[in-house]
């Protein structure tokens, strides 16, 4: 990089604060939540919604739990003034719900606003004006003090129309661009608007401090939040709000660090969305609270459905590894990471543990409406033996003695490896049923008969490459006498290693399935799994299956 000399820091500290908010590790309530989706978030859209998408949206946010939601811009388009005219007048904003304006410092812009607010049970206008260094500068070319004359004037513009119209109406000030103000100047024309609209218990103001353009460090602006909640007038009345934007990757530490400096309330979108890099993911901020044990107010239980409508309505895609509503985010790849998932979720089983505390996943992915099986453990070619078990246990019943697991997990890592692709779990189990379950292409047990005295003997029906031969032998149990009799009658060289069984599924009528290990003189292990209404029958079967396998490998 050739050019960085040209740039220089256009943010400023704030003056000596208590730096209270470095004392705190978590935020312990959730703030007040606005969702700015419908007006900052729609006028970021290459294609905005139109008023039938706005009118989905704004229901979906009413019932994930909004209680503020930013509808537009009435003055600035038909649409919006439309849109916000049949929320009124189709009596769609519930009583427990404000929608909020934006709107300039301009008469003709403030009258156009509250006539679309007619009649609303209960509004917020959002007046705003830039206050920076580079907007006075640049764009304006005014001074402070006319600066602070733009935002008196509108103050005193929106306090009378308030009087002229029918409805209930809160105030909110931003000084837009307050991120590139001095925090000094910030405070004077805030405290000179709060001097116009002198509120009161029964009807607080709104100052809300916008990161309109991220400029600096999380900590400086948490510092300068710190410096507006000390020193604003009538604090006890004024509800200190964030808006921060995303320029520099920071509007979720942005927020929570001005939150721990004492804000109320938060500005934000779902999923991020917003102009340039996008607001702040007020689903992240939830969802972090959320797992710390806080309740963010907000029901974000089913992030797929919600995503699906997002990118419907809007238009836009989200990240894979967005968090919390990426399709990836729970997905675990790594061999290590779905080992650990899954000794996680056994232990969480057995321990009937109330906290969450699985390994890798800082989320319980049911309580956001994901699957374990079908979104944490992913399974391609970096996958481990223990994900490939967890799939096979959780989705098929089949929970694999640990050396075999080992034995499928590479198979089935060689095919997702060969093929280069992610496997779905009912390919998984392709491969393992396949390869291992109920094989007989080579030999097959297809009758047998115990007597006992004293030992058990077996007779058996084999047909072996096509051949068919009885034979019998004896054993220390049903299985070793039937191996016994096998080896007598087909001069195969093998030595019965383990064997395990258990219920494949649930019920008194359930399916029984077992797992044979076979070593042959050369110390190969040849593993095979059989399943049967029998438990007897299932043994024989994995034991053929085994036996297939050498065969097959020769």
């Amino acid at each position: 990089m050739k050019n960085a000399e040209k740039y220089t820091r256009q943010f400023f500290e704030a003056p000596r604060t208590s730096m209270n908010w470095t004392k705190k590790s978590y935020i312990d309530k959730a703030p007040d939540w606005c969702s700015v989706d419908l007006r900052d978030g729609n006028q970021a859209l290459i294609i905005p919604m139109s008023l039938g998408e706005k009118l989905e949206f704004f229901q979906k946010l009413v019932e994930i739990g909004f209680k503020e939601i930013e509808i537009g811009f009435p003055a600035a388009s038909e649409t919006e003034y439309d849109f916000c005219r049949t929320l009124i007048e189709q009596d769609l904003i519930p009583d427990d719900v404000a929608i909020q304006v934006l709107t300039q410092s301009r008469e003709h812009i403030i009258e156009k606003t509250f006539e679309a607010l007619k009649g609303c049970k209960n509004a917020i206008v959002h007046l705003y004006n830039s206050t920076s260094v580079a907007q006075r500068e640049q764009v304006f070319r005014k001074s402070k003090e006319e600066i602070i004359k733009i935002a008196v004037d509108g103050a005193k513009m929106c306090k009378e129309y308030r009087e002229k119209y029918e409805g209930n109406f809160r105030f909110e000030y931003s000084p837009e661009s307050f991120t590139g103000t001095e925090p000094e100047f910030a405070l004077e024309i805030c405290n000179a608007v709060l001097d116009v609209w002198q509120p009161t218990p029964e009807d607080k103001v709104i100052i809300n401090l916008p990161v309109t353009v991220q400029l600096s460090m999380p900590h400086v602006y948490a510092n300068q939040v710190e410096y507006m909640c000390e020193n604003l007038k009538y604090r006890e009345n004024v509800i200190v709000s964030l808006h921060p934007h995303n320029d520099r990757g920071c509007a979720v530490a942005d927020t929570e660090m001005g939150l721990l400096a004492g804000a109320d309330r938060v500005e934000g979108t779902l999923f991020g969305n917003g102009e340039r890099t996008g607001n702040v993911d007020i689903i992240t901020l939830a969802m972090n609270m959320y797992s710390q044990g806080v309740e963010p107010n907000l029901d974000l239980s089913d992030i797929p459905s919600l995503s699906e409508l997002y990118t419907r309505l809007t238009r836009m895609n989200i990240n894979e590894r967005q968090p919390y509503s990426g399709k990836l985010v729970f997905a675990a790849f790594s061999g290590s990471h779905q080992d650990a998932i899954a000794k996680g979720m056994k232990w969480r089983e057995e321990k009937k543990d109330s906290h969450w505390t699985v390994p890798y996943l800082p989320l319980d992915p049911e309580d956001v409406g994901r699957e374990y099986s079908a979104d944490v453990i992913r399974i391609n070619s970096q996958s481990g033996k223990g994900g490939i078990g967890y799939i096979l246990e959780t989705r098929f019943g089949y929970n694999l003695p640990k050396k075999m697991r080992e034995k499928v997990g590479y198979m089935v890592k060689g095919v997702s490896d060969h093929k280069h692709k992610e496997l779905l779990p009912d390919e998984v189990y392709d491969i393992f049923r396949r390869n291992y379950v109920d094989i007989t292409e080579k030999l097959d047990v297809t009758h047998a008969h115990f007597k006992q005295n004293g030992v058990i003997t077996a007779a058996i029906d084999v047909v072996f490459n096509g051949r068919r031969i009885h034979a019998v032998d004896s054993g220390n149990g049903r299985l070793d006498a039937v191996s016994n009799a096998i080896r007598s009658c087909t001069g195969l060289e093998y030595s019965l290693s383990s064997y395990s069984e258990h219920a494949l599924e649930v019920g008194s009528t359930s399916k029984a399935v077992s797992y044979v290990e076979i070593i042959d003189k050369d110390g190969n292990s040849f593993w095979g799994a059989g399943t049967d209404d029998d438990i007897i029958k299932s043994s024989i079967k994995a034991l053929v299956s085994a036996i297939n396998n050498k065969l097959t490998a020769a």
